[in-house]
């Protein structure tokens, strides 16, 4: 497809809805692309099939910090393959394109999917007045009706000498929209804003700052604060957990620390402590 302003798609009215108003990928570029920041381009597409997919596949071509931007997507893809699908303009589809260089060793770069929950989780809370969490590695959570609901996913993949990150977020979906009854959104979590712009520039703002501190500590979780604040936004952390390892080995146990790896430290119940650095966390109930 040829990419183009989806405010200009909208305007054939296939999708339109006052409540869902497309984004303006010109007033968008004027207010994140400035001299010396972090990002290059902003680019807003009616529909793709993902936007990591697309991303990555121009990556070496594109200079750090390209973003696009999708109004639907429909083969958005999160962790472990899952599938990633919403209405269109009813939430944040994006991802960016960044390039540590030399500056970060590449052992270090793992941190960036950490990261990019952090930045999310504190540009949410602060634009839209919601108290948005993190499930490890890579899930934002919001409180629906007492219950913690998955409201976003990232996903990071490491293309040529760079990384592409992938962000989405459930803004305006309802009850009836939402893909399983665990999932979650903004408007359900009763956010003050639900206007995209502001929260799209809110989340990217907040990315710009933790990737430069990060970037500015050669990638040091503990000296660039990462590692600190992902702990106190990570509601796994405390809680009795079961993780599904590659292979098909369980764990289980309690989650205690993020260590300097990035992976969760789980104490099982022969009190050994084993670091998980790839799989998939289930938030069990307390056992008494």
């Amino acid at each position: 497809m040829t990419p183009s302003d989806a405010s200009g798609a909208a305007s054939a009215g296939r999708w339109s809805s006052l409540e869902r108003p497309p984004l303006g990928a010109a007033a968008l570029e004027r207010a994140l692309v400035t001299d010396g920041g972090l990002w290059t381009s902003v680019e807003v597409v009616a529909a793709t099939g993902s936007t990591n997919t697309d991303l990555a596949a121009r990556a070496a071509g594109l200079p750090e910090g390209a973003v696009l931007v999708a109004e639907e997507q429909t083969a958005g893809r999160g962790r472990l393959d899952r599938s990633w699908v919403a209405p269109p303009r009813s939430g944040l589809f994006f991802s960016v394109l960044l390039k540590p260089g030399d500056s970060v060793p590449q052992e270090r770069w793992g941190w960036l999917t950490l990261l990019a929950g952090v930045a999310a989780a504190s540009g949410l809370s602060r634009a839209a007045g919601v108290d948005a969490a993190l499930k490890w590695p890579n899930d934002l959570l919001v409180t629906v009706n007492g219950e913690e609901r998955k409201t976003g996913g990232i996903l990071a993949e490491r293309v040529g000498d760079g990384v592409v990150i992938g962000i989405g977020l459930n803004v305006t979906l309802t009850e009836d929209e939402l893909p399983v009854p665990e999932a979650g959104s903004l408007i359900l979590a009763k956010a003050a804003v639900t206007d995209r712009e502001p929260l799209l520039k809110a989340v990217l703002r907040s990315l710009e700052q933790w990737y430069g501190d990060w970037r500015a500590a050669g990638g040091d979780p503990a000296a660039s604060g990462l590692q600190e604040a992902y702990a106190a936004d990570c509601v796994t952390l405390g809680r009795h957990v079961r993780a599904d390892l590659p292979g098909g080995r369980t764990l289980t146990g309690t989650a205690e620390a993020v260590d300097a790896d990035g992976r969760l430290v789980v104490r099982t119940a022969a009190d050994e402590h084993e670091a998980v650095g790839a799989g998939d966390v289930v938030h069990l109930r307390s056992v008494r």
